[in-house]
């Protein structure tokens, strides 16, 4: 089978679908796309099945060659891509021809693209997903968790050329937009003082350089629970968790299984999607969420997406 040639791999460029369910007892995180909005959106662009096998693009400098003809999508951060040195735009069906070259510039706005192919990517799964998880070694191209490199090849089948579509720019995402987190409250909330709690909701934070798929760190006020550490339970995505040096760690995609920090809440997913496109120094802010209200604006997300 042809494909996609990498001619470069970028900064951090990984294949992923919508992750690994059912290991987590293995300790096994369940990795996965980071932004699944723009995920979702690159694969129904295409017709594709929604857990297609796609590329997530950290920061940019991705450079591919077309072996085959097909068609792809690309949606998520700007990173400026060319086709054949030529601009193009994102959030819409991309034709590709044989010898074609496709190459991503650096992030001008979020962190995260995605680059989906006619039909997903052909890559052998491992514990039921081809998402990377490169700290656990699993997943990818190579099944072991590696990045793209150069002379690697994405098998992917020849697509349909003749179609094109498109998603209005009205219903795009502005990663450059202010930024409240969604937040609920779970049983450890009871570790966390009326006074700790109203400061982390009236104060502003802002996302640390030492962030990455595995957790998004803040700096601010801190806060102060009444246990330093608790006995470690299951951690859920999205959940803030607060260290001994009081400031939250917002846990993504590649999260540990378990953990022993106090748990305040969790982020709601929707907006965890959106906080993993937020760049270094961004300003973030939280407001308390009801758990309906989470559910059933969760439920019409997958249920338009198909999942």
């Amino acid at each position: 089978m042809s494909g996609l040639r990498v001619l470069n791999g970028g900064i951090l460029a990984l294949v992923q679908d919508l992750g690994r369910f059912g290991y987590q007892h293995l300790g096994l995180s369940t990795g996965g796309a980071a932004d699944e909005h723009a995920y979702l959106w690159a694969n129904r662009l295409l017709g594709n099945v929604s857990g297609a096998a796609a590329v997530e693009i950290c920061f940019g400098g991705l450079q591919l060659e077309a072996e085959i003809s097909t068609r792809i999508a690309m949606t998520g951060a700007d990173l400026q891509p060319t086709l054949n040195g030529e601009p193009v735009a994102g959030w819409q069906t991309l034709e590709l021809q044989r010898g074609d070259r496709l190459a991503f510039g650096y992030a001008k706005q979020g962190i995260r693209g995605y680059l989906a192919v006619q039909g997903g990517f052909q890559i052998e799964p491992v514990f039921g997903s081809v998402s990377t998880v490169m700290r656990e070694q699993v997943g990818g191209l190579d099944g072991k968790g590696g990045k793209l490199q150069a002379g690697d090849l994405l098998p992917c089948a020849a697509g349909d050329t003749s179609r094109h579509f498109s998603l209005a720019p009205r219903y795009r995402p502005d990663y450059s937009q202010p930024l409240t987190l969604r937040v609920i409250e779970g049983h450890q909330r009871e570790l966390f003082p009326a006074a700790e709690l109203a400061r982390f909701y009236s104060e502003t934070y802002r996302i640390s350089p030492q962030s990455d798929r595995m957790g998004v760190r803040l700096s601010g006020p801190a806060l102060q629970p009444l246990a330093d550490g608790i006995i470690s339970e299951g951690i859920s995505f999205g959940a803030v968790q607060v260290p001994k040096d009081g400031q939250p760690i917002i846990l993504l995609k590649d999260r540990q299984t378990i953990g022993g920090y106090p748990t305040l809440g969790t982020v709601f997913a929707l907006d965890a999607f959106k906080l993993a496109q937020r760049q270094p120094h961004t300003e973030v802010r939280f407001a308390p969420m009801p758990l309906h209200e989470a559910q059933l604006e969760l439920q019409a997300f997958y249920r338009f997406f198909g999942v």
